[in-house]
């Protein structure tokens, strides 16, 4: 079995594994060797999609503070985020878009020359730096082009990592399938960095490319780390009907309307003081009560929906500041914004949890660090405030390059690959699942696992349905052993790249449900129809769930409160 090595690999391309691949290249002068692992094309990354912008504290003299951004953070997050971490986080993102602005994104300008920041919900000043509505894709080309500086690096496009390699308790390497080739090997590292992602398309609603499964969270749960605070899946409140496609914040943020289908402003009712920016939980729920209630509009499929109104900005606005979304809905619906109101409702966003990880993204291994949506710093608690994601992407992955650079300097040894277990790993996928003829076809069971969790894990839900979904998983997994691979090759098979993605989704799917059925209350984006009320006393605490090979097992961790206690969140 062929095996590489490098100092460090970092597994995922998006902006968190690109930036920490950057500060790795900076920081050790071109004397890591980094190996950097995708799925994907390195520039197909998701972060590509993120549109509305970066948030950071750039105007103290204008009235924002670093006190200010941590308080939204937290009130946003229904006080389950840890305080000093946020402290970290506003504290670090203004350095990491000065650095951008260094490196070559093109910023939208102000006037008087400098970068333009707009409101964003649950923020109480205008924060969410910008590059008109395609703001991830310009960070992401910046900082690919500032890593082609250096030579110190190999990429390992369209592989697909299947394990965690441990010895002794720390990280020794990789199992991974080259789609290209079909060839299946070990990537052996001093250092882990997994900045792999999301894991939106457990849901068929989703704003997420098809390519985010959730695999980095799910190597890493099966290799015995907890993953954190899974019951918080954020709904954006606007995604596109009927493809879901994300309809930025950004376009509240430039003063469009929430309407239902009497024509009223309905976020008067919900949030009075911030109306259409207000947190996102706090609009999806109101979306969706309205839809509930009959104020909705009829849609495909039951997607029935509301519409954001963009009409009143006119053509010059839109063209200057939503582009992209001018573009998406012409081409795909049909609808210019400039005169049409958008069809939109609540839709699969953001992973609040992931990987557990402290203040530095280490995890509970040694050698291993997580950072980027993949991760729970415990920063965004049980709800994520807009713009906090792409900066929380940068902050971390520029933390934990420095991390590893930190250890590498340590002199640290590679550890022997447990090559018994590579081995093991290879022919469960080669001579298990690939050799499976039975009569399920995994394609129907992906479908069937994104429409329960549609239904029993979304922005509503109640312990009974929440049971239910579980049981139907239970059923999913007893009918995935009977599946059946059409293509037996190994050369580019997309068929059994999708049947890994699956195994990963299905056991994600059951670690959400199971933490959200444990969590007897409603906080943040978890709202329980059958307990509307939140919990103070027995869950102010993080979730951790482990993997056994059996029913999860559940703990819980203190939240860390520093300077505010919790109180109603009102908006």
């Amino acid at each position: 079995m062929q095996q590489t090595t490098h100092d460090v690999i970092i597994l995922g391309t998006g902006l968190a594994g690109l930036r920490a691949a950057v500060e790795i290249c900076i920081r050790a002068r071109g004397n890591a060797d980094i190996g950097i692992v995708s799925k994907v094309q390195i520039m197909r990354s998701h972060s590509v999609c993120a549109e509305g912008g970066t948030g950071a504290v750039m105007r103290p003299e204008e009235g924002d503070s670093f006190d200010l951004h941590a308080w939204d953070t937290v009130k946003g997050s229904d006080f389950l985020a840890d305080q000093d971490t946020v402290d970290r986080f506003v504290r670090t993102s203004p350095d990491e878009i000065r650095l951008l602005e260094h490196w070559g994104v093109p910023w939208s300008r102000r006037e008087d020359g400098r970068i333009m920041q707009r409101p964003f919900g649950g923020h109480s000043f205008p924060r969410a730096c910008m590059a008109a509505d395609k703001t991830g894709f310009f960070e992401m080309q910046a900082l690919y082009d500032t890593l082609l500086k250096y030579g110190n690096f190999r990429r390992y496009d369209e592989c697909f990592v299947t394990s965690i390699l441990l010895e002794g308790g720390r990280f020794a390497g990789l199992t991974l399938i080259d789609a290209p080739t079909g060839e299946f090997y070990i990537l052996r590292g001093k250092a882990l960095l997994i900045a792999s992602g999301g894991l939106g398309n457990l849901y068929g609603f989703t704003t997420y490319s098809q390519t985010v499964t959730g695999d980095g969270q799910a190597i890493a749960y099966r290799a015995g780390l907890a993953l954190e605070d899974t019951e918080f899946l954020q709904f954006h409140p606007t995604g596109l009907i009927p493809s879901g496609i994300l309809m930025t914040e950004g376009c509240r943020g430039e003063g469009g309307y929430l309407r239902n289908n009497k024509g009223e402003r309905f976020m008067e009712k919900y949030a009075p003081k911030m109306m259409e920016l207000a947190p996102r939980d706090i609009v999806s729920r109101s979306e969706m009560t309205e839809i509930l209630e009959g104020r909705g509009f009829p849609g495909p499929d039951g997607l029935d929906y509301i519409h954001l109104d963009l009409t009143h900005l006119g053509a010059e606005r839109i063209n200057k500041r939503l582009p992209l979304i001018r573009e998406v809905c012409i081409k795909f619906l049909g609808l210019d914004p400039i005169t049409q109101p958008i069809p939109i409702r609540p839709v699969a966003h953001y992973s609040m949890g992931g990987i557990e990880a402290d203040i530095n993204g280490a995890t509970k291994i040694e050698n291993v660090w997580a950072a980027g949506e993949v991760a729970c710093h415990s920063m965004h608690g049980a709800n994520r405030l807009g713009c906090n994601s792409t900066a929380e992407c940068l902050v971390w992955g520029g933390i934990t390059g420095a991390e590893i650079v930190k250890y590498l300097a340590q002199g640290p040894k590679l550890s022997d690959v447990p090559e018994a277990d590579a081995r093991e790993e290879q022919k469960r996928i080669f001579d298990g699942l690939l050799k499976r003829n039975g009569p399920e076809n995994p394609a129907q069971i992906r479908r069937e696992l994104r429409a329960l969790m549609d239904r029993h894990a979304g922005v509503y839900r109640s312990g009974e349905s929440m049971q239910q979904g579980l049981d139907k998983i239970a059923e999913l997994k007893q009918r995935f052993g009977n599946i059946r691979i059409q293509d037996k090759s190994r050369i580019y098979n997309t068929n059994l790249i999708q049947v890994l993605e699956t195994e990963n989704m299905l056991e994600l799917a059951e670690v959400l449900l199971f933490a959200g059925l444990a969590r007897e209350e409603s906080r943040g984006a978890h709202a329980r129809t059958d307990i509307p009320k939140r919990d103070d006393e027995k869950y102010l605490a993080h979730s951790l769930v482990y993997f056994t090979g059996g029913k999860p097992r559940l703990e819980y961790k203190p939240v860390t409160i520093t300077n505010w206690k919790p109180v109603e969140r009102k908006y």
